[in-house]
């Protein structure tokens, strides 16, 4: 059992901040990589930024300059500070972690969401 907990979301003015926290725990044997996605209503789920074990980042195009992914790999921790924050980036967002359970066998875990709201 793999289990993704998150914290951090809620109500932000745009052009504020928030960062969000997801901690990994569980039956883990290796992380590949942390990251984030975002669902809005009817929209579907598109990746915001993922970092690997070695600490390389990737970035959707929408938040680059904006928001900064960053890892601690001792507590199996990753986090999102989102900055310059705009109604656009409202979404419920998730923490995806791709890690191995045992030397051979590897899936995707998903947190359950947090709420964003930028709004005046």
């Amino acid at each position: 059992q793999v289990q993704l907990v998150e914290s951090g979301g809620g109500l932000v003015q745009p052009g504020g901040s928030l960062r969000l926290s997801c901690a990994a725990s569980g039956s883990i044997f290796r992380i590949i990589a942390m990251g984030w996605y975002r669902q809005a209503p009817g929209e579907q789920r598109e990746l915001v930024a993922t970092v690997t074990s070695g600490g390389s980042t990737m970035y959707a195009d929408s938040v680059k300059g904006r928001f900064a992914i960053s890892r601690d790999n001792a507590k199996n921790t990753v986090y999102l500070q989102m900055n310059s924050l705009k109604p656009e980036d409202t979404a419920v967002y998730y923490c995806n972690s791709r890690l191995y359970t045992d030397p051979k066998d590897w899936d995707d875990y998903w947190g359950q969401g947090t709420q964003v709201t930028v709004s005046s």
